[in-house]
């Protein structure tokens, strides 16, 4: 029984032997969200993949880039004022742009390629314009609208979003329906539930799952692994990713610990709809151990 006829989805909730880079992600998480430092965070998770990434260069270079941004910025700060400086700098100057011809390339999703690669995807490119934007004391937030990622300054009276997957455009109300019109197929009147603000560690768990993804996809279940378990720092006890590491421990010929994590699933989602099918993996891998 393969991984292709368990479908996967998400979960969470083992004891896991945690990498040096999880054991950091966990103290930089290990607090309210609004205090997560989320560019910090991310590079923690990036240097999974690149264990000898110093997140302090990474750092520097945003300060540094922020330096550079705060000395353009108008004297009278008006928030689209400001987004248009950013835009400049960051699109126009440094060449920042989306993805859009190999959406699914995994250094999309480490924000110290982005950086370098001056490409990404809609979250990632969207992580370094909060980065930015905080350091100029000009808060936003991520927003999670349907099929795509934007933010929005937290500016009173005042409903504007910015793409910067799409260069910054920056997005009204009535742009906002327009592009939620092509997704759901039918007029849309745009209520604050289709726009949610996303908090940093929502943020960091939509760039694990889309790494995630991305592994299994390839069939890399050692990268998975770590995706999995990263998610686990950021979201213990969600049964769902529990169940996934269980089965990518399988495709590793990692029994014990495949068994472990997928009795573990089922005695957190006992009622479970594949209930039946992981029970059945779980009678063959306790005959096989």
């Amino acid at each position: 029984m393969t991984l292709t006829r368990l479908s996967l989805t998400w979960s969470n909730a083992i004891e896991v032997i945690k990498s040096p880079a999880q054991r950091r992600l966990q103290a930089e998480v290990d607090c309210l969200d609004d205090q997560i430092d989320l560019a910090k965070a991310a590079l923690w998770i990036a240097q999974d993949e690149y264990p000898d990434l110093d997140p302090a260069a990474s750092l520097q270079q945003l300060d540094a880039m922020a330096d550079e941004l705060c000395d353009r910025l108008p004297a009278e700060q008006y928030p689209l004022k400001v987004i248009q400086t950013i835009n400049q700098y960051l699109f126009e100057e440094l060449g920042f742009s989306g993805n859009q011809t190999d959406y699914y390339d995994p250094r999309n999703s480490f924000l110290n390629d982005v950086l370098e690669r001056r490409t990404g995807i809609p979250l990632t490119l969207s992580m370094i314009y909060l980065a930015l934007a905080e350091r100029l004391d000009f808060p936003m937030v991520g927003v999670g609208m349907p099929g795509h990622f934007i933010i929005r300054p937290r500016v009173t009276d005042m409903e504007i979003y910015v793409d910067p997957f799409h260069q910054g455009e920056v997005l009204f109300k009535e742009d906002c329906e327009r592009r939620l019109e092509q997704v759901y197929q039918r007029s849309v009147s745009l209520t604050p539930e289709m726009l949610p603000e996303v908090t940093p560690r929502q943020c960091l768990v939509r760039m694990l799952m889309n790494l995630k993804m991305i592994y299994l996809k390839k069939s890399y279940f050692g990268k998975a692994l770590s995706s999995i378990n990263a998610l686990l720092v950021l979201m213990p006890g969600t049964p769902g990713e529990l169940r996934d590491r269980g089965l990518v421990l399988y495709e590793l010929e990692r029994w014990q610990e495949a068994r472990e994590s997928l009795a573990q699933y089922l005695a957190l989602a006992p009622e479970a709809s594949d209930q039946a099918v992981i029970q059945q993996l779980l009678d063959y891998l306790e005959q096989a151990i």
